[in-house]
């Protein structure tokens, strides 16, 4: 039987609500406003001269064949007309009325529950040992309304349950209740102790001034003012997060095609340099959209875990649990170095749906866009709080920057040729809690990955790595964009490493708690998101 928890608000009381009045209006009512668009755009002609004949004298106002607004004038039949649309927006109200009605979500004591759909059901169940995060995302347009999207992040694909949408109050509320059960922590706070204390209800929506107001305020300052927002131990400034778009991969291609474009031009061919506008265009696009997304970036410490927040226009905001990292790298690209800023990406389980866009992966594992040394070490020591104070000079002194007495276990000197720039970067290191992986020369590169998490480890050997008496290593974890795989190493570390891994997975493993990072009892008085 599903087991009841003790409600700390009155929507994660075990019993089924509604979403936000407007959710059918932002899930598929948006769909109107195009609609509208596109039959304005058609009749921009006649509008123009109707509302607007001094600046448009010379707009065209006689009948166009097959006009259906000078069939309905010249028949006379607007009263009819006018009904008509007036049963097509009542039917619409009316679809829009039931689809709210249908669509609920519940908490209980056990799993995070939604479903919707009138006549083709759905219903998606959440396991509250099995969520990876909570994230809440306020587009625009739902953010002057006052509302959010909530998405419980499930461990597995097309597995997240989404609660589209709450006021932003109330979203935030069930996100803090969902962390703490599924923390293993029995909310303490009873509805006769609120009551006892006076504390309002809480409603679906608030007046229309002031959910205006405030929605205005989050758009300008950052998130309502009602939301304890712990303060970053981060902060990007705009020009270098311009830089480091400006400083990428994307930007020699275009400099690239730019002087091939160029060259035509010159040698005959001068239409050419028309063609590039559209990919100067779909660049710039581009680069807004990456740096647009990034603003407002923030990373901090809460109880149920690190919270980081990013995005302009649309708001995200997600909570990454303790134990729900399975591998941290830290990258830096060649056109970096001079400015020592660094990139932090991380594997976890995402839940999103198989083939889904690369973009929404890129934000679930991107946790530092671009930051220097000391942003880096901040950010590690969040996601790795377990790791211990001796172990994080292997971090930067010998994983990234290299120590002249480095601890790694590198490339032996008879395979250089397999790695003739690399050979002494190439290498890995292990320790009671994690395993280290070194790469690169000109793109750094060092993965980390937890022992309690990693899944299982293989060795591989070619016909080639064979002659040289090397072989590979292949972490095994959550797929996601921090590689797992080193090459030319020496068998014998190979095949110590392979046992000796396996040791220490299973021995972290025994010991690691950190998915009930709150305990099991106890009051959440203190605990605050």
């Amino acid at each position: 039987m599903t087991r009841q928890p003790v409600p700390h608000t009155p929507l994660s009381d075990g019993e089924w609500h509604r979403m936000h009045p407007l959710t059918p209006l932002f899930r598929g009512g948006l769909v109107l406003v195009v609609v509208a668009g596109l039959v304005i755009s058609n009749l921009r002609d006649r509008l123009i001269a109707l509302f607007l004949p001094v600046v448009a004298p010379d707009v065209p106002t006689e009948e166009a064949p097959g006009d259906p607004v000078d069939f309905v004038l010249r028949h006379n039949l607007v009263l009819l007309a006018l009904t008509a649309v007036l049963v097509v927006v009542m039917v619409l109200i009316g679809l829009f009325y039931v689809s709210w009605r249908f669509h609920t979500f519940r908490i209980t004591g056990d799993h995070v529950e939604e479903r919707h759909g009138v006549l083709f059901r759905s219903h998606r169940r959440a396991p509250l040992d099995r969520v990876q995060g909570v994230n809440l995302t306020r587009p625009m347009f739902a953010r002057l309304c006052g509302m959010a999207k909530l998405e419980v992040v499930g461990a597995g694909s097309d597995a997240n349950v989404k609660l589209e949408y709450l006021s932003t109050a109330n979203a935030e509320a069930v996100r803090a209740d969902i962390l703490r059960l599924a923390s293993g922590l029995r909310l303490a706070k009873s509805e006769a102790k609120a009551a006892a204390a006076g504390e309002p209800a809480h409603t679906l929506a608030s007046t229309a001034a002031a959910t205006v107001s405030a929605a205005l305020d989050g758009l300008v300052w950052g998130p309502e003012a009602a939301v304890a927002e712990p303060a970053s131990v981060v902060s990007i400034p705009v020009g270098r997060l311009v830089a480091s778009h400006l400083l990428s991969r994307s930007t020699l291609i275009l400099l690239v095609l730019l002087g091939f474009i160029v060259w035509g031009a010159s040698v005959g061919t001068p239409w050419l340099l028309v063609s590039f506008i559209p990919a100067l265009i779909g660049f710039g696009t581009y680069w807004v959209r990456r740096i647009t997304r990034a603003l407002r970036y923030s990373i901090a410490p809460t109880p149920d875990g690190v919270r980081i927040t990013f995005g302009l226009f649309t708001t995200i905001t997600e909570i990454l649990p303790p134990g729900r990292v399975h591998a941290v790298q830290i990258t830096q690209p060649l056109l970096w170095r001079p400015a020592g800023w660094w990139r932090i990406t991380i594997n976890r389980l995402s839940g999103h749906r198989a083939g889904s866009d690369s973009r929404a992966e890129e934000e679930a594992t991107r946790v530092l866009p671009v930051g220097t040394r000391a942003d880096v070490e901040r950010v590690l020591r969040l996601l790795l709080p377990g790791l211990p104070e001796d172990e994080w000079p292997l971090v930067f002194a010998h994983g990234i920057l290299g120590a002249d007495d480095d601890a790694y276990t590198t490339t032996p000197r008879r395979a250089r040729l397999l790695h003739l720039l690399s050979w002494r970067r190439n290498g890995f290191l292990l320790t009671p809690d994690a395993l280290f992986l070194r790469r690169g020369l000109l793109h750094r590169r060092l993965a980390i990955f937890p022992l309690a998490r990693t899944q299982s480890i293989g060795v591989a050997q070619g016909p080639i790595a064979r002659a040289f008496r090397v072989a590979s290593l292949h972490v095994h974890t959550v797929a996601g964009r921090v590689s797992g795989h080193l090459t030319g190493i020496d068998r014998d570390a190979a095949l110590a490493a392979f046992a000796d891994v396996e040791a220490a997975a299973v021995a972290a493993a025994s010991t690691d708690r950190s998915h009930r990072w709150a305990g099991t009892t106890g009051d959440v008085a203190g605990a605050a998101v």
